[in-house]
C-alpha cells in the first residue's frame, strides 16, 4: 500500500511524502529509544495544533519517558533559537504554538483495586506527568479512580475485597456467603461503571489521538492476546506475560498475578474512524510482536492488528523493533556491500525455515530462497563457507587465554553471570589471569519487602539466641563491622556445601547486621534491635510497590551486593575484586536520572586506571532499548573508555559485548561462540540459586519464563545450539574428536570488538542524548 505521511513524519523519512509499504499498518523507524520519544512528541504537537479540543489517550510506564521530556522541552523552548531550529528541521511548521489546556484526556487503563494516591497507580501517573506536566484540564477528562468507583452499599474496595483479590467467576455463579454476595454486587456495579465510561468516550466522538506501547504478548492497553476486536471498557484479568511486566510496578509477581485491571477496549480505540492511533516500540525484544501486528491479518491473537482498520494508524519503531519486518530483512540484505555475515544469516535462517541440515542443502534450495539467491557467486561452496565461518567462531570461543586482566561489568546484579558465566569460569582456571567485577547500579528495586521482612525477622531471632556473636566484640559497633567480609562469604558457602539451610539464614543475618550498622550508625545490640523493629514497621506499613526510604533502598542494595560477592566467591574471587559502584542516576523512580560525567563516569574511569584491563565485558545494547539502565550504563562505560583512551594506548584492548535474558544475538551477528556443557549449566543454576537469595522466587521474572533467570539463560543457550546443529549436523557434536565439543549441550554468543568498533556503536545513541553527559 502507498502511505501518505505528515510533515513531521516526512522529516524522519528523508522528506518523502509517500512511501509504498508492504505492511497492514504504516510505520516509521528511528535509530534509538530517545529519538522514538522525540518523533512521537513532534507528531503529538502537530496533531494538537489542528485539534486543540481533541480527545487524547496517552500511555503510562517507562516507554513514554522521552515523549514526555521532548513535549515539555518543545513547548518551553518554542520561540528560542534552538526550538525554532528543531521545528524547522523536523517539519513542525505551525502557525502558532499548540495549546494543550483544552484537550480532553481519556485514561487508558488502571490496576484494580489500587489506591489512586499510590505512586504506582496509573491515575497518579497521568496526574503527575500529563495534567501537571502538560497543563491539561481534569474537568475535560475521563479518569479511572478506583477509590470513587461505586461498590455495594457505598463501601470502599478495601472493605469489599480486603485481600485485594476480585473473583470474576462471581459474574456467573451463585455466591456462597454474604461476603461473596457483596463482592458479586460490587462486580456488577463496576461493570456498569465501565459501560458508562465507554459511553462517555463515545459521546465525545471517540478518541482522536491514541498513543500506546505494545506488550510482550502483543497487547495494547490491557487488551491481552485473545481480546475481541469489538471489546469495550471492562474489568478483566491478565495473562502471565502482562503480569510479569506489571510485577515491577506492583512489588512482585505474587501481587500482579492476583490483581485485575480496568482497560478501554480495542473498539474504544478504533471507534473514531479518523483517529490517529500510534503504537511506539523500542528494541529487538519487541520485534516478534511488531511483526505479528503489522504483517498478520486482523486476528484476536494479535490485538494490535485491529488498528489496520484506521487509515491514520501508525507504528513508530526503533530499528531493532522493526528488525523482523520483511522490509527490514530485505533492506539488511540489499543495502550496502555483501558480507560474510549476510551469507551466514541467510544460510542459517534457511536451515530453520525448511528444517534441513546444512550438509543436505542443495543449490536449488539456495536459489529458491528469496535471500540466499542474493549471495554473490552462489555455488556448491557457499554452505561450506558458512560452516567455516561458524567453526572459526567456535574455535575462538574455545581458545585458552593467559596473562589477561578481565574487567567484567554489568548494569544489574546477575547480568554478568547470566550473560557470560561459562566463558568467564573457564578463563578463571588459568591462574595468570586476573578478574575484576563491577556492578554499576545498586539493584535495590529487585528485592521485595517480603524478602527483607523475613530476613530481618530471622536476624532478630539469631540476635535473641546469641547466635551473632560478633555483636559482643568490644569494637564491633565502632569499627569491627567493617572487617571480615570475606569470612562472611566463605562461611556462607561452607554451609552451602554442607547443606545447612538454617546456617545459610544465619550467614545472611551476619551481613545484614554489618549493613545495618553501616547505614544507621547503631552503637549497640539494643539499638540494633530497635532499628530492625523500626524498619519492619516501615515495611509493613508500605503498600506493594511503594518506593522505599533511601536507607532501606541502600539496605536492599547491600543485600544484592552480598549476593554478587557470593557468586564470584564460588570461583575464588575475593570481595576486594567485586566492586559496587552504585551510580547516582539509578534512583528507583519511574524515570531514572540521566548520567552525569563527574558523578557516573568518573568512578568507572578510576577503575580503568587502577585495574588496567586487557578485556572489558559489558551488556551490549547499542540501540538503547529495553530496561533504561542498560543503555545508560552502556553510555557511561563508553564515555569512560573514551576518556581513558586519551591517557593510554588502547589499540590492544578488547571489548566483549554480551547479551543475556533480555536480548539475543543472531549467530551471524556474534563473532564468538562458546560451547556450554551440562556441567556449566549446572554451575550456573547452582551458583544462581545459592547466591542470589532474593531472586530464587523470581518475584520479577522475565515475561518469557515463569521461573528463575538461570533457567531462562539455560533455555536460550539450548535454543542457540539448535540453530547451529541444523547447520553443522548433530553428529558434528557427538562424534567430534574434542571431548569439550562432545559435551556441548548449549551455545553462548557474544561479540568481541576493538575500542574503535565499540565506540562507533555507542556514538549514535550519544548524539541523540546530547548534553546528558555534562
Amino acid at each position: 500500500m502507498t502511505v501518505k505521511f505528515t510533515q513531521v513524519e516526512q522529516a524522519f523519512l528523508n522528506g518523502k511524502a509517500e512511501i509504498k509499504q508492504n505492511t497492514n499498518i504504516p510505520y516509521v523507524t528511528v535509530d534509538n529509544f530517545p529519538k522514538l520519544g522525540f518523533l512521537t512528541a513532534l507528531r503529538f504537537l502537530e496533531w494538537v495544533h489542528d485539534n486543540p479540543k481533541g480527545v487524547i489517550s496517552l500511555p503510562t510506564g517507562k516507554t513514554p519517558e522521552y515523549f514526555i521530556v521532548w513535549t515539555v522541552y518543545l513547548l518551553e523552548n518554542w520561540d528560542t533559537k534552538k526550538g525554532k531550529e528543531i521545528r524547522a528541521k523536523y517539519g513542525l511548521n505551525l502557525a502558532a504554538k499548540p495549546s494543550l489546556k483544552d484537550l480532553q484526556f481519556v485514561q487508558i487503563d488502571e490496576f484494580y483495586p489500587i489506591n489512586s494516591n499510590q505512586h504506582n497507580s496509573f491515575f497518579n501517573y497521568v496526574n503527575n506527568y500529563y495534567f501537571k506536566g502538560f497543563g491539561l484540564n481534569t474537568k475535560n477528562s475521563l479518569l479511572i479512580n478506583c477509590d470513587t468507583i461505586p461498590l455495594f452499599e457505598g463501601k470502599h474496595y478495601s472493605e469489599i475485597f480486603p485481600d485485594y483479590r476480585v473473583d470474576l467467576s462471581l459474574r456467573y455463579r451463585e455466591p456462597v456467603d454474604q461476603t461473596e454476595f457483596a463482592q458479586q454486587k460490587s462486580i456488577f456495579l463496576i461493570d456498569n461503571w465501565c459501560s458508562e465510561y465507554e459511553a462517555a468516550v463515545r459521546d465525545k466522538g471517540g478518541i482522536g489521538f491514541f498513543l500506546g506501547g505494545i506488550g510482550p504478548d502483543g497487547h495494547i492497553a490491557f487488551n491481552t492476546r485473545g481480546s475481541d476486536h469489538h471489546s469495550s471498557t471492562r474489568l478483566t484479568a491478565t495473562n502471565f506475560e502482562t503480569q510479569a511486566v506489571a510485577a515491577g510496578d506492583l512489588g512482585g509477581i505474587e501481587v500482579s498475578k492476583n490483581r485485575l485491571v480496568i482497560t478501554i477496549g480495542l473498539e474504544t480505540i478504533t471507534y473514531n474512524p479518523e483517529a490517529v492511533a500510534i503504537i511506539f516500540a523500542a528494541g529487538e525484544a519487541k520485534a516478534p510482536m511488531v511483526k505479528d501486528a503489522l504483517e498478520c491479518p486482523p486476528s484476536n491473537l494479535y490485538p494490535a492488528t485491529v488498528l489496520s482498520k484506521l487509515p491514520n494508524s501508525r507504528f513508530y519503531l526503533t530499528n531493532g523493533a522493526a528488525s523482523m519486518l520483511e522490509s527490514s530483512v530485505e533492506a539488511y540484505y540489499k543495502d550496502g556491500p555483501w558480507t560474510q555475515e549476510k551469507t551466514d544469516r541467510a544460510i542459517i535462517d534457511l536451515c530453520k525455515k525448511i528444517d534441513k541440515y546444512g550438509h543436505h542443502l542443495t543449490i536449488e534450495d539456495l536459489k529458491n530462497d528469496k535471500y540466499c539467491k542474493l549471495i554473490p557467486g552462489i555455488s556448491e561452496n557457499t554452505v561450506s563457507s558458512v560452516v567455516k565461518s561458524v567453526l572459526e567462531k567456535i574455535e575462538k570461543g574455545m581458545l585458552a587465554e593467559e596473562d589477561q586482566v578481565y574487567y567484567h561489568t554489568g548494569p544489574h546484579h546477575d547480568d554478568i553471570m547470566l550473560g557470560i558465566l561459562p566463558h568467564i569460569h573457564r578463563l578463571m582456571r588459568y591462574e595468570s589471569n586476573k578478574s575484576y567485577f563491577s556492578v554499576l547500579t545498586s539493584g535495590f528495586t529487585a528485592v521485595t519487602n517480603k524478602f527483607v521482612i523475613n530476613a530481618l525477622n530471622d536476624t532478630k531471632n539469631f540476635l535473641d539466641k546469641g547466635l551473632i556473636q560478633m555483636t559482643s566484640f568490644p569494637d564491633f559497633f565502632t569499627s569491627g563491622y567493617k572487617f571480615k567480609r570475606d569470612k562472611d562469604v566463605y562461611h556462607y558457602l561452607i554451609k552451602v556445601a554442607s547443606g545447612e539451610p538454617y546456617e545459610l539464614k544465619r550467614g545472611l543475618s551476619h551481613r545484614l547486621v554489618r549493613a545495618l550498622v553501616e547505614i544507621y550508625g547503631v552503637q549497640s545490640a539494643e539499638e540494633l534491635r530497635d532499628q530492625i523493629n523500626d524498619i519492619l514497621a516501615t515495611l509493613r506499613r508500605s503498600y506493594d510497590g511503594e518506593k522505599n526510604p533511601a536507607k532501606i533502598q541502600k539496605l536492599k542494595g547491600m543485600i544484592r551486593e552480598f549476593e554478587e560477592e557470593l557468586v564470584w566467591a564460588y570461583f575464588g574471587i575475593q570481595t576486594k575484586n567485586v566492586h559496587h559502584l552504585r551510580l547516582g542516576f539509578y534512583t528507583g523512580d519511574i524515570f531514572t536520572e540521566q548520567p552525569k560525567r563527574d558523578r557516573d563516569v568518573e568512578p568507572i574511569l578510576e577503575k580503568l586506571r587502577e585495574i588496567k584491563p586487557t578485556v572489558i565485558s559489558l551488556a551490549f545494547d547499542p540501540e538503547g532499548s529495553g530496561p533504561d539502565t542498560h543503555y545508560k550504563v552502556l553510555q557511561v562505560i563508553a564515555d569512560a573508555i573514551r576518556l581513558w583512551e586519551r591517557e593510554e594506548d588502547l589499540s590492544k584492548l578488547r571489548i566483549w559485548g554480551y547479551r543475556n535474558v533480555w536480548y539475543r544475538f543472531n549467530p551471524s551477528e556474534a563473532n564468538v561462540i562458546v560451547p556450554v556443557s551440562l556441567n556449566a549449566m549446572s554451575v550456573l543454576d547452582n551458583s544462581f540459586t545459592n547466591s542470589y537469595l532474593s531472586q530464587v522466587d523470581a518475584s520479577f521474572p522475565s515475561y518469557a519464563h515463569n521461573g528463575k533467570f538461570s533457567e531462562l539463560s539455560r533455555k536460550i543457550w539450548v535454543d542457540q545450539l539448535k540453530s547451529i546443529q541444523l547447520l553443522l549436523g548433530k553428529n558434528f557434536f557427538y562424534q567430534h574428536e574434542s571431548p569439550r565439543i562432545r559435551a556441548t549441550h548449549g551455545l553462548l554468543y557474544f561479540k568481541e570488538m576493538t575500542v574503535e568498533e565499540f565506540l562507533t556503536s555507542a556514538r549514535e545513541l550519544e548524539k541523540s542524548m546530547e548534553g546528558i553527559l555534562d
